[in-house]
This record gives structure tokens, C-alpha cells and sequence, in this order.
């Protein structure tokens, strides 16, 4: 019993660490800038907040980058050029 033991628990725990190293890797790659999170909480629309709440960061966030490229876009077309 004890050699069971001894070699099934080693093979959990690397197991264990290598799953973990794979959530870990998904986690890296869906990370969002603070400066970018901040600005969205400090003017939130309604429907920003509604995705926050039902879809989460990520829908939100596409939300925010969609308005401010918007945003942009409307900037450069007033802006006349020299």
C-alpha cells in the first residue's frame, strides 16, 4: 500500500501542476491593461456595464475599445487637415 503511495502521489501532484500551467498560460494571454480598466470604470455607458455584469471584463472591454475607436475616428474626420 505504502508504494502505491509513494508513486501515485508524485504523478497527482505533476499532474495537478501541469493543469494548472495551462489555466495559467489561458489567464496570461486574456490579461487586461489597468489604465485601460480604469478609464472604463471612470465614465461607464449603460450597455458597458450590463456586459461587465452578464459577460463579464472581456465583453465589456470590447465594448470600451469599440466607443473609443470610435471616438477617434470622429476626432480625425473634424479635424481639418493642412
Amino acid at each position: 500500500m505504502t508504494a502505491w503511495l509513494s508513486v501515485l502521489v508524485p504523478l497527482l501532484v505533476m499532474f495537478f501542476a501541469l493543469g494548472m500551467e495551462r489555466v495559467e498560460s489561458r489567464l496570461r494571454e486574456s490579461t487586461v491593461r489597468q489604465d485601460e480598466l480604469d478609464e472604463m470604470l471612470e465614465q461607464p455607458r449603460p450597455d458597458e456595464v450590463r456586459a461587465l455584469f452578464r459577460s463579464g471584463t472581456s465583453r465589456a472591454l470590447e465594448l470600451f475599445r469599440l466607443r473609443n475607436r470610435r471616438r477617434r475616428s470622429a476626432r480625425r474626420s473634424q479635424v481639418p487637415s493642412a
